[in-house]
């Protein structure tokens, strides 16, 4: 099955209340565990590429040309996008887009507004021509993810009147507003804005998207679904869990060298971390 674009499984989302998983690539094994549990799962999938992880796995061409391999190694048949997560630019969305990916995110959330409309609608001009859907951002998500920093001081719920403003004049696919979320483990309790999402969806009528999806409890997560989320990003929890079970398999076996006796449990571990995530989604047999 081709790679698509984000727009009709999170229309579909949308309309079955459920929300479809964005897990981020960071290796080989990465994606080898997300596709397989995609189609284990029989759950659409988002495939998040940072500019960061793009650079270490060696450009984002190689990453749609892993992708594409794998998918045919193992005989994919659920909808996949690959989806470029907060581009800095409109340049890195370009070069994103004519690399192979489906779908890509235009973070202009740290200009003004009217800056991060015109950056925003500029992209979506280029992508729409040619079938790719676009992400855009409000406010300020706080944590770091990649080498995206925002400090606490820094983080900014997005205000719904801006939301419509911009969704209405650069015409996305679905919309990301801060609303408490942050990228990177908690410090304490999750508080999302939940009043602010529901008059952002709306106005606005497009999916919305929740970044830092983990340690969010499942009350807020359905919550969140209810109303109108369709997209949610997943790293950190993956990433702890395959370092947790790379420390275990060493500190069990401290004589082991070949990294596939290692990495090989971790990409399992990752594989039913995210098919746990797909379940607590909504997304399972939905493709």
């Amino acid at each position: 099955m081709p790679l698509v674009s984000m727009t009709d499984m999170l229309n579909k989302a949308v309309e079955g209340k459920y929300a479809v998983g964005q897990f981020n690539l960071n290796n080989l094994e990465f994606t080898q565990a997300i596709l397989q549990a995609a189609e284990e799962e029989k759950s659409p999938v988002i495939l998040g590429v940072s500019e960061g992880a793009a650079r270490y796995m060696g450009g984002f061409k190689l990453v749609v040309a892993i992708v594409q391999a794998l998918m045919e190694e193992y005989k994919i048949t659920v909808p996949v996008a690959i989806h470029l997560d907060h581009g800095s630019s409109f340049e890195k969305c370009v070069e994103a887009i004519h690399a192979g990916f489906t779908s890509v995110m235009i973070d202009g959330s740290h200009h003004p507004l009217e800056e991060n409309i015109a950056l925003t609608k500029r992209v979506v001009d280029v992508a729409h021509a040619l079938g790719v859907s676009v992400e855009a951002e409000l406010g300020r998500i706080g944590g770091q993810e990649d080498d995206l920093i925002v400090q606490d001081a820094e983080a900014a719920y997005a205000i719904p009147a801006e939301c419509d403003k911009l969704v209405r004049e650069t015409g996305v696919d679905c919309f990301a507003p801060a609303l408490g979320s942050v990228h990177g483990p908690y410090k304490g309790e999750p508080n999302l804005g939940f009043d602010r999402m529901e008059e952002v969806m709306k106005l606005t009528g497009v999916p919305l998207v929740l970044h830092g999806g983990t340690g969010i409890p499942t009350k807020d997560i359905q919550r969140a679904i209810s109303l109108g989320t369709a997209k949610i990003n997943v790293n950190t929890e993956n990433q702890i869990a395959s370092a947790k079970t790379v420390r275990e398999v060493l500190d069990a076996k401290p004589e082991l060298y070949d990294p596939r006796k290692y990495l090989g449990p971790a990409r399992d571990t990752i594989k039913e971390t995210v098919k746990g995530k797909m379940r607590e989604f909504g997304s399972s047999n939905k493709a």
